[in-house]
C-alpha cells in the first residue's frame, strides 16, 4: 500500500527580501550643495578672510615674477654687450629666481588648498546638518546634489531646487550677518583647487 507523504511548505529562501510595506509617495529635492556652502553668510565671510590672509603672499609672488621678467628682458637686450662670464652669471641668477618662484608658488598653493579644504569641510558638515533637518521637516525622501561632476540629475523643476532655502535656513541658524559689499568677495570653494566632497548622507 502506497502512502503519500504531505510535502511541508518550503521555508523562505535565505536572503529573500521580506514583504515590503507599502511605500509612501516619493518626494525628491535637488541642491547645488557646494554653492549653498559657499553662499551662506558664514561661507562668504570665511572665504573672503582666507583670501585676505594669502593676499600678502600673492603680492610677494607677483613682485618676484616681475623681477624675473625684468631680468630676462635686460639679458635679452644687453646680452651681446656682456662678457660670457657676466652673461652666464645673469642667466644663473634668472634660473635660480625662477626655481624659487616655482617653489614659493607651489608652497603657497598647497597651503591655501589645505586651508580651503579644512574650511569647506567644516562648514559643509554644518550645512549638511541643516539640510538633513530641513529634508525631514518637509518630507523629502531623497535629496540629490547636482553640483557634483557625476550628478545623475538631467532635469529638475525649479520648485524642487532647495539650494536657496538651505542657504536661508543656515543663515538663520548661524546668526552670521550678510557681509558688506566691500567684504563680499567671490566666495568659491574651488579657488584653484579640486571641488570638495559633500558630507556623506547619514544612514
Amino acid at each position: 500500500m502506497s502512502t503519500s507523504a504531505q510535502t511541508p511548505s518550503a521555508p523562505d529562501a535565505p536572503g529573500a527580501p521580506a514583504a515590503a510595506a507599502p511605500a509612501g509617495p516619493t518626494k525628491i529635492a535637488v541642491i547645488a550643495f557646494q554653492v549653498a556652502v559657499a553662499k551662506t553668510n558664514e561661507g562668504q565671510r570665511s572665504f573672503a578672510e582666507l583670501q585676505k590672509k594669502y593676499q600678502p603672499k600673492q603680492v610677494q609672488l607677483k613682485a618676484l615674477s616681475d623681477e624675473v621678467d625684468n631680468l630676462t628682458k635686460q639679458l635679452q637686450t644687453q646680452g651681446d654687450k656682456l662678457s660670457d662670464a657676466e652673461r652666464a652669471a645673469r642667466a644663473k641668477t634668472i634660473d635660480d629666481k625662477k626655481k624659487q618662484l616655482q617653489r614659493d608658488a607651489e608652497d603657497a598653493q598647497n597651503d591655501m588648498s589645505n586651508d580651503m579644504n579644512e574650511l569647506y569641510n567644516t562648514l559643509a558638515q554644518k550645512v549638511y546638518d541643516v539640510l538633513n533637518d530641513y529634508a525631514k521637516q518637509h518630507g523629502y525622501t531623497l535629496v540629490l546634489d547636482f553640483s557634483q561632476q557625476q550628478s545623475p540629475v538631467l532635469f529638475a523643476a525649479e520648485a524642487n531646487n532647495i539650494t536657496q532655502a538651505i542657504i536661508d535656513a543656515y543663515n538663520i541658524k548661524s546668526g552670521v550677518p550678510a557681509p558688506t559689499p566691500a567684504a563680499n568677495a567671490p566666495a568659491s570653494p574651488g579657488l584653484g583647487t579640486a571641488p570638495r566632497t559633500a558630507p556623506k548622507p547619514q544612514q
